[in-house]
């Protein structure tokens, strides 16, 4: 058996080295992204009955594992040895695209050889749940493959369940099949997981950080459906990218001041001020689609200092419909326009293999762009991870090269 293989280096098919190189955070050293993420070489993990373990080509950088950098709001180590794994450090990544390289017994949907790209949805096989037929995403035990779980896509050889393996788009780049889909799925599901509230043409979608990874996937798939979508963003130098992925208009929030949580309703003059502010906001929706139309659905993640606005701005038998709270975790909102207006408040989480597969085969067609804006290499890790958490990053999405050739070194479609 082959020890040790150098980034690039392929052995034969199916033959798995005893030991691979990876992106690691051990919990000494939990803190800024540029020091927490170190290259080590670590044993090459075993596929288990319904696993893979796949040659790694190209990643993509999530939010989550600068958390994981972090050590907060999760200890994602001491969680995973809570429960009875061994491990004492994570080598996360949670895109990834590559080739599947060993198979478990039980595994029939892929084989080796096969081109994939790799959903983070992970569940146990056995939970009741999932066994039942029911919305796996709704099971106790998902978890975010690469985030939650071991061995994700910053290894040279990640391991997956089967079920997470996805064709690998031919058109695609090893980058850019890489690097969408965490945030392509979290979107689709958002936008067209929760009938009757899904996406339809002509349909008004306002999205949050639209210039973001999440926020540039939602741009693309509300324009493939027919929707129309209005981009929020921070700066207008944002303006353009998201013109370019769909945006049907886009507001720059820094002309707004009132965000942050809504005042109390029994406060005259603070609520008023807040209400203008939030009046304004729903007017330069209308302005920039250039008619009185209101959002039917509302993209959020911002959270605690948007959700007021979310919610006044929705239409009436509208959703907002979120998937995290980057500004915190606290919602305030006016339930009168809640509960007289008739409107839903979701949640959203992740995707199930049918939601992956969806954006996938779109992206495919051709009808979703991967939104990949800058492709970096593998000893780029740590860094991609302090520019996201200091918000220095490239628009949509980073994609880091893993075994793929490396920046400079040509096209990465083929190898």
């Amino acid at each position: 058996m082959i020890d040790l293989c150098e980034l690039g280096e392929r052995p034969p098919l199916g033959e798995v080295p005893k030991r691979m190189h990876a992106y690691v955070v051990r919990q000494n050293r939990f803190g800024q992204p540029r020091d927490a993420w170190r290259r080590e070489v670590i044993p090459t993990p075993t596929p288990g009955p319904d696993e893979v373990l796949v040659y790694v080509m190209a990643s993509g950088i999530n939010y989550n594992n600068v958390w994981a950098a972090l050590g907060t709001p999760l200890d994602v180590i001491a969680e995973r040895q809570r429960a009875g794994e061994p491990e004492d450090f994570h080598a996360g990544g949670s895109d990834c695209s590559g080739i599947v390289w060993s198979v478990g017994r039980d595994v029939k949907n892929v084989k080796v050889g096969d081109e994939v790209i790799v959903h983070s949805g992970w569940w146990r096989p056995d939970d009741p749940w999932v066994r039942s037929g029911k919305d796996p995403m709704l099971a106790e035990s998902t978890r975010i493959w690469g985030y939650q779980t071991n061995y994700g896509s910053f290894c040279q050889f990640a391991r997956c369940q089967a079920h997470q393996c996805v064709p690998k788009p031919k058109r695609l780049t090893w980058e850019e099949a890489g690097c969408f889909l965490l945030c392509g799925s979290t979107a689709y599901r958002m936008l067209m997981g929760w009938p009757p509230h899904v996406v339809e043409p002509g349909d008004v979608v306002l999205v949050w950080g639209a210039a973001g990874g999440l926020g540039s996937m939602a741009l693309e798939i509300t324009r493939a459906v027919g929707g129309r979508a209005v981009a929020v963003v921070s700066d207008d130098a944002k303006r353009k990218f998201c013109q370019e992925h769909g945006a049907a208009a886009v507001i720059n929030r820094g002309q707004f001041a009132h965000w942050g949580a809504m005042p109390n309703t029994a406060d005259g003059k603070a609520y008023g001020e807040w209400a203008k502010g939030a009046r304004a906001f729903g007017k330069a929706i209308w302005d920039g689609l250039g008619e009185r139309v209101s959002p039917r659905i509302v993209f959020e993640h911002p959270g605690e200092s948007t959700l007021p606005t979310s919610v006044f701005v929705c239409s009436t038998g509208g959703m907002v419909v979120i998937c995290a709270g980057t500004t915190g975790y606290t919602a305030t909102m006016d339930l009168r326009y809640h509960w007289m207006r008739q409107k839903r408040f979701q949640g959203s989480h992740l995707s199930n293999d049918l939601q992956a597969l969806a954006i996938s085969q779109l992206v495919a067609k051709g009808n979703v762009d991967p939104c990949l804006s800058h492709t970096y290499a593998y000893d780029d890790i740590p860094e991609c991870h302090q520019l996201m958490l200091e918000n220095k990053h490239a628009y949509g999405n980073m994609g880091v090269l893993v075994n793929a050739r490396q920046p400079g070194q040509g096209a990465t479609r083929e190898q």
